[in-house]
């Protein structure tokens, strides 16, 4: 594209501030810097995870992974599709020797998946984290639903879930420790 001295140029949501003729820096609208879309996933070995709303547990596991999952405003199905083939063949659970070389499906382990939008909290400008990141309970809950369905055909084990928008408490022992953040 040529562009004859312009100061600025406009696109529909973001600025883009000219310096010379070779450097652009990119400007994001209302001053938060945005990562690219990618759906955020913390994994955790557990030897045992639950998670209670209004003093009801929904889903409780033994020996497992607990998945709290972010889903961004533009994932999509492929994206879940590619999480759930590697979270199942993760190898995190040790072995006879005590090397991380087994997969969940290697050790039957279970499943506990909650759902969890302020995976995208960003805090790079003021002290209230901003979510505009995260995808909305519409877009959100079917995907995180899809989700759930793939894991739960996938996994020869049991699936748990928290509730998908409720106030959860989760309670864990966190085994090893071992915590991963898969982004995708």
């Amino acid at each position: 594209m040529i562009v004859h001295n312009p100061n600025f140029l406009w696109n529909a949501v973001d600025r883009f501030l000219l310096l010379g003729k070779q450097k652009v820096v990119h400007i994001f609208e209302a001053g938060y810097q945005q990562s690219s879309p990618h759906m955020r996933i913390v994994i955790q070995r557990v030897k045992s995870a639950s998670v209670t709303v209004n003093s009801e547990v929904t889903g409780s596991i033994e020996k497992g992974l607990l998945l709290l999952v972010g889903i961004h405003q533009t994932d999509t199905k492929e994206q879940i599709d590619w999480c759930c083939r590697k979270i199942l063949k993760l190898r995190i659970f040790e072995d006879s020797d005590g090397k991380m070389n087994k997969s969940l499906l290697d050790v039957g382990g279970e499943l506990l998946i909650v759902s969890q939008f302020t995976l995208y909290g960003n805090m790079k400008k003021g002290t209230r984290p901003s979510f505009i990141e995260a995808a909305k309970p519409d877009v959100a809950e079917p995907l995180y639903d899809y989700m759930v369905r793939k894991l739960k055909d996938g996994s020869a084990k049991n699936v748990e879930t928290g509730k998908f928008g409720a106030m959860m408490d989760v309670e864990l022992v966190n085994d090893g420790p071992v915590t991963l953040v898969m982004e995708r």
